[in-house]
């Protein structure tokens, strides 16, 4: 261990003397002309010569033209899939009795959620009881009538008057059952072994997270009217991203998007499923909607997402390493180009788009150039010493 440290000294000592050998050579170089009067010439203050021997320390890179991958970087928030997310609406008015189910728990479909205390639900169970007795009562005539009119002990009228009681009998029989499926009583018949109850479940519609709670033990809730909870399938959540005028070409429905977030070192793989159909007229983007998968539903609501989309190639492209851009007093990109042999000099460039630490050179560069990558940052300040 401690001689890998006094390695590591020794390395550091190496590079500090040659920075510091390159700064004091650079400070009486070629580039910081005086004239007769004595005063700095400051036409231009940019050029200056390295030596020979100091060159080895610093990364000259020969431009040359390039593919890039575009990669659209969009910011977003995420929201529950609309397709997986259902309010709980009951169906049945009465006193809130209990509740069986709290934000954040995951239920499943069909379970009990709370209990409403209802006389509308006992006189709709009462219904029921009563429909079902007087259909198999109506059964039994009609069977017993037709037996007496097969061996001529009735008139066909008597039996046809039974047939129709038994027909209105079933058809109370199934309007009783709809009111109470309505209720989400799935099987009536389960009611006949029950104890006799005032309470009426309201139940889960899907398989999910419990995300809100609207109503309390004790609140009056309205058929129809009043949302109780909100169940979300958070397996698979939206990414809602804004897409600026200029990246429309680029975005389609189909594209694979990769979703990071400060919360989490993994990335989640996602596809745009939607591309709203006109701009946001207050900040000129147009909305596009990403489904993906949440593992460990670790995406919550509303957290704030970075997606990144391939949106193509760039062909015969002009790129720099992201260190070997500067930026003058004026925030205006440079670089430090050579004019010849050793001398370098500032130049001019337009930025355009960066990728995985590369930005495209627009303008002010061309293909064969020789431009400082590594180190100048550090010739920048060498540099504003000589002014």
């Amino acid at each position: 261990m401690n001689g890998l440290r006094e390695q590591y000294r020794w390395r550091r000592w190496v590079v500090v003397s040659a920075m510091s050998a390159i700064l004091i050579t650079l400070g009486g170089c070629s580039g910081s002309e005086q004239s007769a009067t004595g005063e700095k010439n400051t036409n231009s203050p940019e050029l200056f010569s390295i030596p020979q021997e100091q060159m080895s320390h610093i990364q000259v890179l020969r431009v040359q033209p390039t593919t890039l991958t575009r990669v659209l970087r969009l910011t977003g928030t995420v929201a529950y899939n609309g397709f997986r997310t259902i309010p709980v609406i009951t169906q049945v008015s009465g006193p809130v009795n209990r509740l069986t189910a709290v934000p954040g728990q995951h239920v499943h479909q069909g379970d009990p959620m709370l209990f409403v205390a209802s006389p509308d639900y006992s006189q709709l169970r009462t219904n029921y009881l009563k429909a079902r007795d007087a259909y198999a009562l109506a059964q039994k005539a009609y069977a017993r009538a037709k037996d007496l009119y097969d061996h001529k002990a009735i008139a066909e009228q008597a039996l046809e008057q039974a047939q129709s009681a038994e027909v209105q009998a079933g058809g109370d029989l199934v309007s009783a059952q709809a009111a109470l499926k309505v209720l989400g009583i799935s099987d009536p018949d389960s009611l006949v072994q029950g104890p006799p109850s005032f309470e009426v479940p309201v139940k889960a519609p899907i398989s999910g997270e419990v995300v809100e709670q609207d109503v309390a033990a004790g609140q009056l809730i309205q058929v129809g009217a009043t949302q109780c909870f909100m169940i979300s399938d958070t397996s698979n959540v939206w990414v809602l991203v804004n897409v600026y005028q200029k990246d429309l070409p680029y975005v389609k429905v189909g594209d694979q998007v990769t979703i990071q977030t400060e919360s989490y070192a993994q990335s989640f793989q996602g596809r745009i499923s939607f591309v709203a159909a006109a701009l946001d007229p207050s900040t000129r983007t147009l909305q596009a909607r990403i489904e993906t998968s949440n593992p460990g539903e670790k995406l919550k609501k509303d957290m704030y997402v970075t997606a990144s989309v391939n949106a193509g190639k760039i062909p015969n492209a002009i790129a720099l390493p992201d260190a070997a851009i500067l930026r003058d007093n004026e925030n205006q990109p440079f670089v430090y180009a050579a004019v010849a042999g050793n001398q370098f000099g500032r130049r001019p460039v337009a930025l355009g788009e960066s990728f995985n630490g590369q930005t495209e050179i627009t303008n002010g560069l061309k293909s064969g150039d020789q431009v400082i990558g590594d180190g100048s940052l550090f010739l920048q300040f060498a540099n504003s010493l000589q002014r």
